[in-house]
């Protein structure tokens, strides 16, 4: 009798554990890029008890900075790993959108056997602009065209800056008006003032800090080529209307062996050697910290930066100083690269591809969401003046600062102090006048000739970036990189860009 009893407990005691079971949220991973967060667990306690209540799921993030996010993200992909069911991507990590929604490491979300996008993320498709889907449709494994990942609503279109220390400069006389009239090629005597009055107390100090990777397509207007992870494939926009192909038309170029690289690598060659440029900016390993530094402690003239509409009022705050944004085309212009700048996809190897479509939905429809995410909690991390704008407890956002651009609709949030309380709408109309390049849509398949790919990048690694920031010789570097980026099978590989371009402009 009393087995009996106990087995009929035992039962009932079951049954009554099914429902919580069932009700148990789900747990998401997702791996964020670019963040400085080393205390998340009052943001995660509210946050996980509202997504939990809304649509089942808690969320686990692992901040990814800028520093390791590139490893992480390449290794969870690359080993078949499930620790992430959520990961960022786009059009320049290493886990790069087109390339990796290719191999198949993507979760296909308008799947015509099991949309996604279309049972889970309605209320997505309907705020974010068309124009963001357009820009992520790529090829997936079966070479059919889909969308593998949700493309962030911020800066859609690229805006590529100089980014100007406006009290520095003024300090010593100058204004912005005489930096856009001197030029890129013409800011030596700027530098050299600056420098000597910077440095009368003893100090170091280097008036031109940047983004080496990046500087030379300000200086030249050369898009990134989606597609080309080599990143040796020059396209020459026109700067003056990005609308319209440039003097070269619709070509690509092998980027070292243009007049106009070579032109660009002697000005900096010279800005290097009178001391105006950082030398640590030219070492891959202190690189991006040099550069990140400089900037974030106004010890800096002038850098790079790919801006967004209204940032000079987060810098500014930041810093402490008054920043400016100068672009270098005369509109944002939009091509595959900047709507694939911020992107989130579901990994191929995730258990809860359903859930993590439901949040990503929730994440870029619910503000509640998005704000708590990347500003905190209202009154730890940030207050609200009486104009409804943020501002931030230096302290508390010392420990919790994620990448806003890397989360998401970044049109939710609210305004940050000096915005105004209309910024959205500014920021939606700033963007509508974007201009889309002649080859908007155009992604480089790089398969017909990934065996000359593979030697011609490893080459480059070793010449690029001390090319870029004036660290070594041009007259003996330059001739060396392009004998043996000959001898690679470099030619074959811009042959095979432009016959594909062709063929996708129907010329």
């Amino acid at each position: 009798m009393k087995k009996i009893l106990a087995l009929i407990l035992a039962a009932v005691m079951l049954l009554t554990l099914v429902p919580a079971m069932a009700d148990s949220p789900v747990e998401i991973t997702m791996l964020l890029e670019g963040n400085n967060v080393t205390d998340d667990a009052a943001v995660l306690e509210k946050l996980n008890a509202y997504l939990a209540e809304k649509i089942g799921v808690t969320l686990k993030p692992t901040w990814g900075t800028w520093g390791n996010f590139d490893d992480l993200a390449q290794n969870a992909v690359n080993t078949g790993s499930d620790e992430y069911d959520i990961m960022f991507t786009c059009s320049w990590t290493k886990n790069e959108y087109a390339p990796y929604a290719k191999k198949g490491a993507y979760v296909r979300l308008d799947d015509p056997e099991d949309d996604l996008l279309a049972e889970y993320g309605a209320e997505l498709k309907s705020v974010l602009p068309e124009l963001l889907f357009e820009g992520a449709a790529t090829e997936g494994p079966d070479g059919e065209k889909g969308i593998y990942a949700v493309p962030g609503f911020k800066d859609f279109a690229t805006m590529n800056t100089w980014d100007v220390n406006v009290t520095l400069l003024e300090k010593y006389g100058y204004t912005l008006d005489d930096v856009k009239n001197a030029g890129f090629y013409g800011w030596g005597d700027i530098f050299a003032k600056v420098k000597a009055g910077e440095e009368a107390d003893g100090k170091v100090f280097y008036p031109f800090i940047f983004e080496g990777a990046v500087v030379e397509r300000y200086v030249d207007g050369t898009p990134i080529i989606t597609g080309d992870s080599t990143g040796l494939l020059s396209y020459y926009m026109n700067t003056e209307d990005v609308s319209v192909p440039g003097a070269y038309g619709n070509l690509i170029f092998n980027k070292f062996a243009t007049p106009e690289f070579e032109k660009f690598a002697r000005q900096m060659r010279a800005y290097y050697e009178a001391g105006y440029i950082d030398p640590a900016i030219a070492i891959g390993e202190t690189a991006t910290d040099a550069w990140r530094n400089a900037q974030n402690t106004a010890s800096y003239l002038i850098s790079s930066e790919v801006s967004l509409y209204g940032y000079e009022y987060t810098t500014s705050e930041a810093r402490g100083i008054q920043v400016a944004y100068l672009m270098t085309t005369d509109a944002p212009y939009i091509d595959n690269t900047s709507v694939q700048g911020a992107m989130m996809a579901i990994s191929a190897n995730s258990a809860h591809p359903v859930e993590a479509m439901k949040f990503l939905n929730l994440l870029n429809t619910d503000a509640y969401v998005m704000t708590l995410l990347n500003y905190g909690i209202e009154g730890v991390h940030y207050t609200l003046n009486d104009a409804g704008e943020v501002e931030f407890n230096a302290d508390a956002r010392a420990t919790y600062s994620p990448w806003t651009n890397g989360l998401g609709n970044v049109t939710l949030l609210p305004p940050q102090k000096g915005q105004g309380s209309d910024f959205q709408q500014r920021f939606a109309e700033f963007y509508a006048g974007s201009k889309k390049l002649p080859i908007y849509g155009f992604t480089f398949d790089s398969k017909p000739v990934e065996t000359e790919i593979a030697t011609v990048t490893n080459i480059k690694e070793a010449y690029a970036l001390s090319l870029f920031t004036g660290a070594v010789d041009v007259d003996s570097a330059l001739p060396e990189l392009l004998s043996k980026l000959e001898s690679a099978g470099m030619q074959k590989i811009v042959d095979e860009a432009n016959a594909q371009l062709k063929a996708f402009l129907g010329e």
